[in-house]
Parts: C-alpha cells; sequence; structure tokens
C-alpha cells in the first residue's frame, strides 16, 4: 500500500467515525471477517488478500474503500491475537450488539464469502470451530431477518431516503 493511505489510515483510524463514509457498516463486515479470520491461530496473509477480493466486489472497485476493510479487519484479528481487550467471545458480543441496534446489518453477513475463508485453515479442529463460527452466523443472521423484518424495511427506507 501507497505511503499516502497508510497515513491517511492512522489519521482515519483514530477519527473514523467522523471521516469514514458509513464506517459503522464497514466496521461490522471488518467484525465479521474478523471473527472467522482469528478463529484460526494459523491464519496466513491468504486471508486477507481474499478479503480484499471480496472487498473490491462489495464496494464496487473502490481501492481505498476496500483498503479501509483490510486494515480494520487486520486491527480486530490483531486485537483478538494479541489479547488487547478483545476475544472471539467479546467479538461475538460486539456483533450480536450491532444487529440489535442496526438489523439491517445482518445482510451484510455474507456467508457464501466466509465460507470461503475456510479452507485457508489446515487443522481440523479449527475448521470446525470455524464451521461452528458460520452456523452461528447463520442462525443469528435468519433470526435477525426474520423477527426484525419490519424495523429493517423501516430503516431501509429511512435510509434510501436520507442518502439519495
Amino acid at each position: 500500500m501507497r505511503l499516502s493511505f497508510r497515513l491517511k489510515h492512522h489519521f482515519f483510524s483514530a477519527f473514523r467515525e467522523f471521516f469514514v463514509h458509513h464506517h459503522g457498516s464497514l466496521e461490522f463486515r471488518a467484525k465479521v471477517f474478523a471473527l472467522i479470520i482469528a478463529a484460526n491461530k494459523d491464519y496466513t496473509v491468504d486471508s486477507y488478500i481474499f478479503v480484499k477480493k471480496v472487498a473490491i466486489d462489495i464496494y464496487h472497485h473502490d481501492e481505498e474503500r476496500a483498503n479501509l476493510l483490510i486494515l480494520t479487519t487486520k486491527e480486530k484479528v490483531n486485537q483478538v491475537k494479541e489479547n488487547n481487550g478483545l476475544d472471539i467471545d467479546t467479538l461475538i458480543l460486539s456483533i450480536q450488539k450491532d444487529l440489535r441496534i442496526i438489523p439491517r446489518y445482518a445482510k451484510k453477513i455474507d456467508l457464501d464469502s466466509l465460507k470461503k475463508l475456510i479452507p485457508l485453515s489446515f487443522d481440523e479442529d479449527t475448521i470446525s470451530y470455524q464451521e461452528n463460527i458460520l452456523e452461528f452466523l447463520e442462525k443469528l443472521k435468519d433470526e435477525t431477518l426474520h423477527t426484525k423484518k419490519a424495523q429493517i424495511a423501516k430503516d431501509e427506507v429511512t435510509f434510501n431516503s436520507n442518502y439519495r
């Protein structure tokens, strides 16, 4: 990544809420990716390369936004790995809290993409753990989309009218 982007990233990290458009959405996606990646103790750079490919598609070839997703995901994974105020359970609770507050984020849980991270693991226990996390996310997504259907529809109308 270019030096200018890294400088911008450090600045944005401190003031992400103010300068990054839809930072909450990006942060949520980063938490979901980080959950699967951090569950693999032996994750590799390939995980982030895959996240970059997905991000490029999600953000319609917006390279800077894709890089922000990768860097935010790395921050979350590093917090888990370094036991720096975040662990897998806390990350799960944070995702659940985000969905209670903004249920439309459930639509941002892309299970098909997340499943493609699992083959990057080689340990059977890790793969099983990641599959359990995916099952949990699928159940959480389905429950949220089902129980909060009316609120999601209302929020999307409000959201779309505010950002058109």
